[in-house]
Formats: C-alpha cells, sequence, structure tokens
C-alpha cells in the first residue's frame, strides 16, 4: 500500500495568525500614540477634551501592554503551536473531530475574551496590577481559553505517530503549565459586589471590580513573582520553541546541539521561577528576598545565553544564508537580541545598578529591545515561514521582507538606545545633589532634559509599526496568490522546507 504524505489541517493555525497580525498592529498603533503623547502632551486632546479621559497615557498604556504581550504575542504562540505541534508529532488535526472542535472554540472564546479585555479596560475597568489588570471575568474567560489549549496540547501528544518528543514540544508545555499555575495563584480575587455591598446596593461597577485576596507586602511578591515570569513563560520559553523549530526547517541545519537545549531548558526552569524578587529591590520586602532575586537573575545568563548560543551556532558553517535570506536574518538578529536582553537585565538587578535604573526609561529600553527584537522578530519569522504553508501560496515579496527587516530593526536601535541614554539620565539627575544635600535638580529640569530622547522612541516605534504593517501586507498578498502545491514551494525556495 502506498505511503500518502500525511495532510495537515491548519484551519486553527490560520485563524490564530489573523489574530495575531490584527492585534499586533492594534498594540502597536497604541504604543505609538502613547509613545509620542509622552513627549508631545497636547496630543491627549487631539480628538476632543470630552474624551481626553479615554486618550490619557494612563488609560491607554495597559491596552498597549495586554494587547500586545496577551494579543500579538499569545495568539502567536497558538498559531505556532496548531502548526508546529502537528509536524513534529507527525499527527493531523483533521484525525480528531474534538480536538478540531478544541481548537476552534478555544478561538471564538479568545476572541471573546480579547473584546471583554480591550473594552473593561478602555473603560477604565482595572484591578492595577501590573501584566493583571484584567478584572474577575476576563480572568475567569483566560482561564478556559488556557485550560482548552491544554486539552489540545495533550491531546495531540497523546495520538501521535512520533514516539519522541522534540524540543520545541518541551517549551509549550512549560508554556501552558507556568502560565496556568503563575495566572491562577497570582489573580486570586474577590468581587467587591461579594465583598463590601449589603445586597441592592450595588452598582455596575461593582460587578466588574475586585480586590486582592493578598494584601500589602505579600501582594507585591505574589504579583512580582508573576510578573517576571509571565515574561518568563509568554516572552521567552515559547519564543525558544519557535526558533528551535522555524530555524532548523528554515536552514536545512540540525540544530547545534540537543543536549544544550535541554540543559537550557531545566536552567530556564529551576532558576527563572526565583528571580522575580528583583523588582522589589529597596522596598519592604525581606532582604533575603532581594538579594535572591538578584543572584537568581544573574545565573539566568548561564541558561539564557546557552540558549541563544545554541541558536546560533546552528547556523555554524552557514552564515552565507544569513545574507541570502531576509527571514532567516530575522531569526538570527532575534537571537541577537535574546542574548542582549538576557545580560541587559541581570545586570539591571545588581543592587547598585538598580539604585540608578530603578524607576527610569532604562527599564523602558530593556522591555523593549526584548520585545520588538527577540518576541517581535521571531513571531514575525515564525508566521512568514508558515504562511506559504499554510495558505499553499509563494510568499508575495521577499524584496518586502527585506526592506521591513532593515526598517524594523533601524526602529528598535532608536527606541533601545533613547530610553539608554533617558534612563542613565534621569538616574543620575535624580541621585545629583548640592554640597549641602539639597537636591540639585526638579523634576521639571529631568523632563525638559529628556523630551528629544521621547520623541526620537515614538519614531523608532513609528519605524517598527510602519515595518510591521509592511508585514501584514505581505501576509494578505501571500494569502490572495496563485494556489501551489508544498512540493513546488520546498523545490522553489533556496530557504528550506
Amino acid at each position: 500500500m502506498e505511503n500518502r504524505p500525511l495532510e495537515y489541517d491548519y484551519t486553527v493555525a490560520k485563524m490564530f495568525m489573523l489574530t495575531t497580525i490584527v492585534l499586533g498592529i492594534v498594540g502597536m498603533t497604541i504604543g505609538v500614540f502613547i509613545a509620542f503623547e509622552l513627549a508631545f502632551p497636547g496630543l491627549n486632546t487631539i480628538f476632543g477634551h470630552t474624551i481626553a479621559e479615554y486618550t490619557a497615557f494612563g488609560r491607554l498604556r495597559p491596552l498597549h501592554t495586554d494587547s500586545v504581550a496577551f494579543g500579538f504575542t499569545v495568539s502567536g504562540i497558538f498559531a505556532t503551536w496548531y502548526y508546529v505541534g502537528q509536524r513534529v508529532l507527525k499527527v493531523s488535526m483533521a484525525e480528531s473531530k474534538f480536538l478540531m472542535f478544541i481548537g476552534k472554540l478555544q478561538f471564538w472564546l479568545y476572541v471573546l475574551g480579547v473584546a471583554a479585555a480591550v473594552v473593561s479596560l478602555f473603560m477604565g475597568y482595572t484591578s492595577s496590577k501590573e501584566y493583571a489588570e484584567f478584572e474577575w471575568p476576563v480572568d475567569i474567560a483566560i482561564v478556559v481559553v488556557w485550560v482548552l489549549w491544554g486539552v489540545s496540547i495533550f491531546g495531540l501528544i497523546g495520538i501521535r505517530r512520533e514516539k519522541s518528543l522534540y524540543i520545541s514540544i518541551w517549551y509549550y508545555i512549560a508554556t501552558f503549565l507556568g502560565v496556568g499555575m503563575l495566572y491562577l495563584f497570582n489573580n486570586m480575587e474577590i468581587p467587591t459586589m461579594l465583598a463590601t455591598s449589603p445586597i441592592g446596593e450595588t452598582n455596575i461597577g461593582d460587578w466588574f471590580h475586585s480586590i486582592s485576596m493578598y494584601a500589602g507586602t505579600n501582594d507585591a511578591l505574589v504579583q512580582w513573582w508573576y510578573g517576571h515570569n509571565a515574561v518568563a513563560f509568554v516572552f521567552t520559553v515559547p519564543i525558544i520553541a519557535m526558533i528551535y523549530y522555524f530555524l532548523p526547517k528554515e536552514s536545512g541545519q540540525a540544530i547545534y546541539s540537543y543536549k544544550l537545549s535541554l540543559l537550557s531548558f531545566w536552567g530556564l526552569m529551576f532558576v527563572y521561577l526565583w528571580a522575580g524578587g528583583h523588582h522589589l529591590l529597596y522596598s519592604t520586602v525581606p532582604d533575603w528576598v532581594q538579594t535572591m532575586g538578584s543572584i537568581f537573575s544573574i545565573v539566568l545568563i548561564l541558561p539564557s545565553w546557552g540558549s541563544a548560543i545554541n541558536m546560533l551556532l546552528t547556523m555554524k558553517g552557514e552564515w552565507q544564508q544569513v545574507a541570502a535570506s531576509p527571514l532567516i536574518k530575522f531569526m538570527v538578529l532575534a537571537s541577537t537580541f535574546y542574548m542582549f536582553s538576557t545580560l541587559e537585565g541581570p545586570i539591571q538587578a545588581i543592587k547598585s545598578v538598580n539604585a540608578i535604573a530603578h524607576f527610569t526609561n532604562w527599564i523602558v529600553g530593556h522591555v523593549h529591545d526584548g520585545t520588538l527584537g527577540w518576541v517581535g522578530f521571531m513571531i514575525i519569522a515564525s508566521l512568514f515561514h508558515m504562511a506559504p504553508r499554510v495558505f499553499k501560496r509563494e510568499l508575495y515579496s521577499k524584496g518586502l521582507m527585506a526592506a521591513q527587516f532593515w526598517i524594523q530593526t533601524l526602529g528598535i536601535v532608536l527606541y533601545f538606545t533613547s530610553m539608554w541614554i533617558a534612563g542613565i539620565t534621569q538616574g543620575m539627575m535624580w541621585r545629583a545633589h548640592d554640597e549641602f544635600g539639597n537636591l540639585a535638580y526638579s523634576f521639571m529640569d529631568t523632563v525638559n532634559v529628556l523630551h528629544p530622547y521621547y520623541a526620537l522612541r515614538g519614531v523608532g516605534g513609528l519605524l517598527y509599526l510602519t515595518g510591521f504593517l509592511m508585514f501584514a501586507y505581505n501576509i494578505y498578498k501571500t494569502m490572495s496568490s496563485r494556489p501551489v502545491e508544498e512540493s513546488e514551494l520546498q523545490n522553489a525556495s533556496p530557504m528550506g522546507a
């Protein structure tokens, strides 16, 4: 009997690819607007004074962070899982009506949850906790979506044909378990209507508002145990899963060291969880917790660089592909930004450095060189690789992809360098004093000095958004071009299967 190639079903992957692009545009557009708003506060009333409340930085900033983190990034995680999971496990979603139903149900509940999150944050309903601003009804929806994804992961693993689990699957599983545990513990809360309001005296705000089950220092400890590990299990672990699949597939090179990938995996799992205390330096938490956060942050360099070096050494002897392929450029530079970001973070976690860096724009620069360079570039590269195979069409324009790469790279460089300079300037000015011990600079002195750097940050963000719109256009034109067979794509493209 003839062995026919397995036909993968990318229905759910395509659905999440769409939300990745749409929510990426939404989140980045808001980010660019509020970046320029900091430089030019008059933008807050550009649409009129009556809606200034809704366009203020404080109102839009959670929308920006959450739509990028839990919209663009999480959609990208889901999209790549429904592509990578099938191909690595050698099983098609079409083989299980149950798993196909779960995947589609997950998508539509996710879309409803995103809509509820956007509307509630825009209206001002927030728990005021970093990366955990959603109120309890949205939290419940998120938990349901996450459980459905877990059913999909372990369901596909359960019916797989490939006996061994490739390292990317390990990272996807860790993402599911890590975020699930962290989100549940950090978002333990009581609706205000149950805690304070007598029956018959509730209003609409009480129905959506909630209070944390933790208080004071305990709340801070749990929040930053969660907050920093949201970076670990949303911005790091699943992105490593992507590059361990897509870089070898695109380059045709086997991963440099499978043993190093496993060592780095367990290093990340054991070390990352305890680094969140570095967000609470010079606070009321016990000093040993602060010290532990600093130490584990420095130790974290080892597994982080282990992964990044493994990715870069995968291209050993094949560096000519970096010059020839803009798609591989995205992935190699993503790995490089991962190295930069995971060195910069531990440096900022050192107490003496943190005394200057904390609450400054240097922290903002650190977050964005990782998010834009590592997370953004890797998700873009993954979707570029997937698009021809998912839509069975040749990529519309590699030239447009190359132009996008350079525009976005310039945007990232302008962004993080302006924020580095602004942040260190802030920290030094805040600490400066005269011979009598009085502060040498007022708050407004600092604001005036930072203005050009804020403007430059906005320009950098605008360039990155421009590149992302080019990416969206490239994918759209790919979807609408002439269908071809996947065998044609593999034979026609020098960039691999």
